[in-house]
Formats: C-alpha cells, sequence, structure tokens
C-alpha cells in the first residue's frame, strides 16, 4: 500500500491525495505535523532515493536555514533523527509503495501509481490486435469492474 506523507497546508499534498482518491488507490496518509515520522519511515524512502537524502530533505527549507546545517558534516544517524525531530525539512508530499516513490506532485509521474489491473485497461491487453483504448474509456471500464466486485 503506498504511504503518502503530508503536511495539511500543502497543495501539492492535496492535489496528489485527490488524484489517488479519482483513481480509487488505497493509501495511508501521514501528517508529518500530526504523526510522528520514524526511522523506519525514513528508510523506506532512502531504499528508494537516487541521491539519498538530496532527493527527500528541502535545504530551504526555514528551520535547515536556521541551523546552519551541512549535510555533508553530519552521520546519517544525525541527520535521521535531526528529520524525526524536524519533519518540516522533508519535501512533500512524498509517496512510498514498494520500490515506487514520487517526491512533489507531477501529473505525469504519479501514474506509476496506477494499479496493475487499470494499466492493463490502459496497454488493450485483452484488446482484438490492432484496437487501441483511450485513457478514459479504459478508466470507465476499471471503475465499472470495482463496482461489480463490490456489488459481489
Amino acid at each position: 500500500m503506498i504511504t503518502i506523507f503530508t503536511t495539511p497546508s500543502c497543495s501539492s499534498c492535496r492535489k496528489a491525495k485527490k488524484w489517488l482518491d479519482d483513481h480509487k488507490v488505497a493509501y495511508e496518509e501521514k501528517n508529518l505535523f500530526n504523526q510522528r515520522i520514524t526511522e523506519e519511515d525514513i528508510d523506506r524512502m532512502l531504499e528508494n532515493a537516487e541521491n539519498g537524502f538530496d532527493d527527500i530533505i528541502s535545504t530551504r527549507s526555514k528551520v535547515f536555514k536556521e541551523e546552519s546545517l551541512d549535510v555533508e558534516d553530519m552521520r546519517i544517524s544525525e541527520l535521521k533523527q535531526f528529520i524525526i525531530d524536524h519533519p518540516s525539512i522533508l519535501k512533500r508530499p512524498i509517496m512510498v509503495d514498494g520500490e515506487k516513490m514520487q517526491v512533489g506532485y507531477n501529473d505525469e509521474e504519479i501514474r506509476i501509481f496506477i494499479p496493475k489491473r487499470l494499466r492493463e485497461l490502459i496497454m488493450c491487453t485483452e484488446c482484438p490486435q490492432g484496437h487501441t483504448c483511450d485513457y478514459q474509456t479504459a478508466l470507465d471500464r476499471y471503475f465499472k469492474e470495482i463496482r461489480e466486485q463490490q456489488q459481489s
């Protein structure tokens, strides 16, 4: 399941949640100001980060500037603890699911979270040779299948 790390005032977070809701993608939300982030959460992010902490930390954040921090001078354990103590330094939203992660909201990139069945419909894996489906038709068919499953 997708975990999405958010804050209440973040417009990109609201867009990401709306997209997930519109596509009926289940997720767990962790509000960084109401739910304490854990070292395990940070480890999940880092497992999927191409550039380590640079992918998830906003060095332009107020706390980061006030503390005059240099990430290069900190041990990993110190940096993790600093994130736990000051979660506002994280970029937002951060969405993690298995080996997939997206930082921020992007209309195109968020599609990595499209459920497998919807991807199959979009790719027309069951369509006759030469037939193609547009995205909206695939989405309508996917939602119809979900409704039928819920009624069963």
